[in-house]
């Protein structure tokens, strides 16, 4: 870490460039002594990269910004301050895998204490130092093995992991084969602490996980502007049961869930039918978190077909957790491919041969706004065409 990046006329220069391509000062000599024009272009491109992501961090003078890959691998405001929500007020917090400190900075606005254990020691240092830029000061950093300080450290209200997905270089996907492997440690975990979160890659299996975690009471499956973006699984000291399962959308600002168990799903019986008046398409947490027949039966709706998740009714359910569509009219695939004149539509295939982009190439689609093609088929397995306008 740089200390000279903080002194006053260097922060100046990095606010009056915050628009400038960072490549560009990136080839120019650097007008400060002590500070090269890498170092420059690495500030200004990471403040770039976390306006949209991090905008407090973006937004505030002095602070620090590591290496990409942190960057990267960090949470969002969004949901870092959703799973702060998950945690009682004046309760206490180890964050494990600090990283570049989003999470521990929004537990601990909830929080009384937090501890961010981070073994990279620069990341940590530059972690403590943003902090204090911040003003959060019940966060104390410590430089090392998250593990390690469990064998000290009285016990805690809750224990914060985000394992690493990345071993020897390599993306792993089971999550007993991510750093720290909370498979080995859940036990000892659970006696440091009465519950355990542990945020884990989207493209995890829910069922595997579930197979190697015990005494999990619940587990959140968070989207971002339909986009998933984290698995949370929560395990509680002694629970005995089953799992809860939310769907959490947050979307334009907006949090919506909706809660199931599995064996509600899987006795869930769904009614079969043509497209009425709305279309629903679940939000990508409600299909990652396996909802596909309870939340039919939850909202009133029918079901196209078994294996086509979307979803339809004759009065409107605005509180559903996805897009909804105004139906304008639904036909055989074969009568659409008989039309010939040019179409201008947003194309989506849902349980159809084709995937989206063969069928735009194929029919010579272009891009639209307002129009949607939903290909797909019924419960009779015909191939049918819906025409539908966002609500």
């Amino acid at each position: 870490m740089n200390i000279n990046l903080f002194n006053a006329d260097v922060q100046a220069f990095l606010e009056a460039n915050r628009e400038v391509n960072s490549a560009t000062i990136a080839l120019k000599k650097s007008p400060f002594p002590g500070i090269s024009s890498a170092e420059l272009a690495a500030q200004l491109d990471a403040r770039q990269r976390a306006k949209k992501k991090l905008p407090l961090w973006a937004s505030t003078p002095a602070i620090y910004f590591p290496q990409k890959i942190n960057m990267e691998q960090c949470s969002s405001e969004q949901t870092a301050a959703f799973k702060s929500s998950l945690i009682t007020e004046n309760s206490s917090l180890i964050d494990l895998t600090g990283g570049f400190g989003i999470d521990s900075f929004y537990f601990a606005k909830r929080a009384k204490s937090v501890i961010h254990c981070e073994i990279n020691q620069e990341l940590s240092a530059i972690v403590a130092h943003n902090y204090k830029v911040l003003g959060q000061e019940n966060i104390q950093c410590f430089a090392g093995d998250g593990t390690a300080i469990l064998q000290d450290a009285a016990p805690v209200d809750y224990i914060y992991s985000d394992p690493s997905r990345r071993v020897a270089l390599k993306k792993v996907f089971l999550l007993s084969d991510c750093e720290p492997n909370i498979v080995a440690l859940q036990h000892q975990l659970l006696a440091s602490a009465h519950t355990i979160i542990t945020k884990v890659a989207p493209l995890l299996d829910i069922s595997s996980a579930l197979r190697e975690l015990t005494q999990v009471a619940e587990v959140f499956v968070v989207s971002l502007e339909n986009d998933c973006k984290e698995l949370l699984f929560i395990q509680k000291k002694d629970f005995e049961g089953e799992p809860q399962v939310h769907a959490v959308r947050l979307y334009q600002g907006q949090q919506q869930q909706y809660s199931f168990r599995y064996s509600v799903e899987s006795a869930t019986q769904n009614s079969y039918g043509s497209p009425s008046k709305y279309l629903y398409e679940p939000d990508v947490a409600v299909t990652k978190a396996g909802a596909f027949k309870s939340i039919a039966a939850a909202y009133g709706l029918t079901k196209i077909a078994q294996h086509t998740h979307l979803y339809s009714s004759e009065n409107l359910r605005d509180d559903f957790l996805g897009k909804i569509f105004d139906v304008q009219a639904t036909i055989p695939y074969q009568l659409f491919k008989k039309n010939a004149h040019p179409y201008q539509a947003n194309v989506i295939s849902k349980n159809f041969p084709l995937k989206a982009e063969e069928l735009r190439k194929k029919h010579k689609i272009k891009e639209g706004k307002e129009e949607f093609l939903f290909f797909c088929s019924n419960e009779q397995g015909e191939l049918i065409v819906i025409y539908a306008k966002r609500v």
